[in-house]
């Protein structure tokens, strides 16, 4: 349906009267879903699978997920057979079940499962990755002005440790005007031969930029051809707001190591997480918490190292939340049941819908870029007049969750998601619109 007529059929148009967000929300019933299966693009279906409050138009949902039915279903059934007999439970499954986790996350995100470490968060993926480079007083670490705090205090920890020398570079000024031209030239203007490591964000939570990681990991891949093998550079990438977004083969994106957290986007357990590493990477990085996988029974004497799968023996040991990190397949098994190009497809048409509504008025600036090409999933602007977390507090006033960039300049921030529709964000854009 064409925007105009999609608008008309509501009786609503940008800076006409509203209709009040809980109404339209509530004004569907329901549907049923069963046994927690769902057919491709079904988006309605999937939004029921979800407690989530219809009494807000939910423009945030990236930050910490709710919980769909299969998930929480899953996670229920592990709390409870924990809470009846924790024991045996536990002994039953825990030296297969971490395997499994894996072996599913591989199908979605491409590689072997036996690459995949399984972690409690994005946070926790990057202090395990950087915290366990191996790193020589003379090595140079290169990351962006562009990556979240999590990225720049594991890198400056581990710095500290090490006497090994983070550099910043900025790959774009106007985040708008991005081109990845700019973004190639920047980065190998930034490099080095002391750089033994580059380290970057798929998608920038600041701005709502993706950037052209199988373009920078070409560019790198001819730089190392020119290297010994010991100054070659490693490439790492936060993921997380791309992962649950991007149609892509994780294993084929051209990073070495790539970390996530599958409480966004992916719709996981709350308290999840991944790293996904070639064999490249993982031998130049050393365990920074001791496993609890196989490698227990190595310092048992019941078996040698050799026998263990790198991603279980860099999997962070220790007791978790084990209902929901147990639960995590079942998030992975939704979104190939959801098709991974048709979640693609959707979260960039409600971008763009989102990106054009935004660009058309005076009083507002986009920063995010208007090619999905180049962004994904964030989109970021500023209201002239108001700061970021004045149109946040206007918004929720209005019955619409969003909410503004952590960083030392902030923007306010749509987020649109599997579980918003075109009504939705028509509602959100007229409200911007109203602030006029």
């Amino acid at each position: 349906m064409l925007r105009r007529e999609f608008l008309n059929g509501l009786g609503l148009s940008i800076g006409a009267s509203l209709l009040v967000p809980n109404a339209v929300l509530t004004a569907s019933p329901k549907a049923t879903v069963g046994n927690g299966s769902i057919q491709p693009g079904d988006w309605a279906a999937l939004r029921n699978m979800f407690p989530l409050t219809r009494k807000y138009i939910q423009l945030s949902t990236f930050l910490l997920a709710s919980h769909p039915k299969p998930v929480s279903d899953a996670i229920e059934k592990h709390r409870l057979a924990f809470d009846e007999n924790p024991s045996d439970y536990w002994h039953q499954h825990f030296q297969t079940i971490d395997r499994d986790i894996s072996t599913i996350a591989a199908q979605y995100m491409g590689g072997k499962a036996e690459n995949i470490a399984l972690t409690d968060s994005t946070t926790m993926g990057l202090g395990v990755v950087y915290s366990g480079l191996k790193l020589q007083p003379s090595d140079e670490v290169l990351q962006t002005v562009h990556d979240h705090y999590s990225t720049d205090m594991s890198l400056a920890h581990r710095a500290n440790r090490t006497g090994a020398r983070v550099n910043r570079i900025a790959l774009y000024d106007d985040p708008a005007k991005v081109s990845v031209n700019d973004v190639l030239k920047r980065m190998k203007a930034g490099i080095t031969s002391n750089t033994r490591v580059f380290v970057a964000t798929w998608v920038h939570s600041s701005t709502g930029v993706k950037l052209p990681i199988r373009a920078m990991a070409d560019s790198i891949n001819k730089l190392n051809q020119q290297r010994k093998t010991h100054q070659q550079i490693l490439f790492c990438v936060d993921g997380v707001h791309g992962f649950g977004i991007e149609n892509q083969d994780i294993s084929e994106l051209g990073c070495d190591f790539f970390i996530a957290g599958t409480h966004k986007w992916i719709f996981g357990p709350r308290g999840t997480g991944i790293i996904w590493g070639n064999d490249k990477a993982w031998s130049q990085n050393e365990p920074v918490i001791p496993s609890f996988s196989a490698s227990y029974d190595v310092w048992m004497g019941g078996m040698t190292q050799d026998q263990v799968s790198v991603g279980e023996h860099m999997s962070p040991g220790g007791f978790h939340s084990f209902e929901h990190r147990w639960a995590l397949p079942e998030a992975f098994k939704l979104h190939m049941q959801l098709g991974k190009a048709n979640v693609q497809k959707r979260i960039h048409e409600l971008n763009q819908q989102t990106k054009q509504g935004l660009a058309k008025m005076a009083h507002v600036k986009l920063y995010t870029p208007a090619s999905n090409e180049l962004s994904s999933g964030l989109v970021c602007f500023d209201v002239q007049g108001m700061k970021p977390e004045a149109v946040v507090k206007t918004m929720h006033e209005k019955g619409i969750i969003m909410s503004n960039t952590p960083y030392r300049v902030s923007y306010a921030r749509f987020a649109p998601s599997l579980l918003n529709n075109e009504q939705e964000i028509e509602i959100a854009l007229a409200e911007i619109q109203a602030i006029a």
